[in-house]
């Protein structure tokens, strides 16, 4: 198999074993090798010949909070949506939010494709026709270093408008706020709402 290394490189694998196993002093591998001293040293003090990667340790936006690379993470995961659709849903509670920024979010966290729904991956369920409309929401959990977030999802299931919306409890005060929320940013009328969540589902049947 053939060796990987860095581009700048000035040693082979080999070359870096035979340092970690030679005693010979610093100055005189550097001599009969003819590296520079520090490249001896430095590959004395490893335990492997490979490379370390290079970049960032932990890579992050430099556009998106903790928090809202978070909410992007969450939605994602909660909805399936595909990418112009996130950014559309996402974009009124993150408006500094571009297209490629969602993408290379999405793809440090391993969810820039979406699953299959053929093969031995879980199919993703199709939702049953309803005229426009007929919104499910839910509230999903989201986790900072900071601590725990709240995201509550809107989305038509129909259409696919969604709405979301940060918050740091989810009661019925931000439940409330969410569902005011939700119905001045929909451009026609809502007739239906689906939720399992016992808080939104009280909140809905209050506002009726």
């Amino acid at each position: 198999m053939g060796q990987v290394r860095h581009g700048s490189a000035t040693t082979t694998h080999a070359v870096r074993a035979a340092i970690q196993r030679s005693q010979a002093s610093l100055a005189t591998l550097s001599r009969e090798l003819g590296i520079n001293p520090k490249t001896v040293a430095k590959w004395r003090k490893r335990a492997t010949v490979e490379d370390l990667k290079t970049g960032p340790k932990a890579p992050h936006s430099t556009t998106l909070s903790e928090a809202e690379e978070a909410m992007v993470v969450a939605f994602r995961r909660h909805t399936l949506l595909p990418l112009d659709d996130c950014l559309y849903a996402l974009q009124p509670s993150i408006p500094h939010l571009t297209r490629s920024a969602l993408h290379r979010c999405l793809q440090r966290h391993g969810i820039s494709r979406l699953p299959d729904i053929e093969g031995d991956k879980p199919k993703r369920q199709r939702f049953k026709r309803y005229p426009i409309g007929f919104f499910h929401m839910d509230i999903a959990e989201v986790q900072t270093a900071e601590g725990k977030l709240y995201l509550f999802v809107g989305i038509d299931r129909t259409s696919k408008f969604a709405v979301t919306q940060l918050v740091d409890k989810a009661d019925r005060r931000t439940a409330w706020e969410f569902l005011e929320h939700l119905l001045k940013a929909v451009p026609y009328r809502i007739h239906t709402i689906l939720t399992d969540n016992p808080v939104l589902v009280y909140c809905w049947q209050d506002w009726r």
